[in-house]
């Protein structure tokens, strides 16, 4: 069996969206054999930065918070598309040529994968595409950007996923994943009533 961790490593240094300082994680230290007789780290982080997946509340007012997680739905089998063709947005268009069907997860494997810089003009999944997935009736989709999509004034894409119950997976890594179907984990840190909760994700090849 093939495991691939597809989840971004918690550093410092990491790549955060639009290279914002304060998106950066900080990891100091509690305690240390020096200052107490145990060593203790403190991570201080966005829930956005890094791999993570997100819930009507971070766009909508009153949306619904992490007390809607279902892991059910976060352990189930996948698909992913290569789309690395792709330079600016995934459209409904560019969907047309992939057996996308009711009830999938479907991961978008882009140009995204490919850097570990900030890349202002990543690829991401447009307004037409959402409603198109949301027409299909999709039960997720995963992305390997910090964003599900940029420049849409209001959101739309965030909006059309969440009013149609569609989970959104952001900051996946998937430059070594070839196209196929897959099972993925992605196991959430159990935190109460947020917008957001970072996740580990593991795809294998057992789906």
């Amino acid at each position: 069996m093939k495991i691939y961790d597809v989840s971004m490593t918690i550093e410092e240094t990491m790549m955060v969206y639009k290279n914002k300082p304060e998106k950066k994680p900080m990891i100091s230290f509690a305690s240390t054999f020096e200052t107490g007789t145990v060593y203790e780290s403190l991570l201080t982080m966005n829930l956005h930065t890094g791999t993570h997946m997100d819930f009507p509340k971070h766009i909508i007012k009153g949306g619904m918070t992490s007390r809607a997680l279902d892991l059910e739905r976060l352990i189930t089998k996948v698909i992913v598309l290569d789309m690395t063709d792709l330079d600016k947005a995934i459209t409904a268009k560019d969907l047309e040529d992939h057996d996308i069907n009711k009830d999938d997860f479907v991961l978008f494997k882009t140009k995204n994968s490919f850097s570990e810089v900030f890349d202002f003009d990543f690829v991401y999944v447009r307004q037409d595409a959402a409603q198109r997935l949301a027409e299909i009736g999709v039960k997720g989709i995963g992305v390997d950007a910090l964003g599900i999509e940029r420049d849409q004034e209001g959101y739309p894409t965030h909006k059309i996923c969440f009013e149609s119950d569609i989970i959104i997976i952001e900051g996946l890594r998937l430059k070594s994943v070839p196209e196929g179907t897959y099972q993925m984990f992605a196991l959430p840190l159990k935190i109460k009533e947020t917008e957001a909760l970072p996740l580990s994700v593991i795809l294998t090849d057992h789906a």
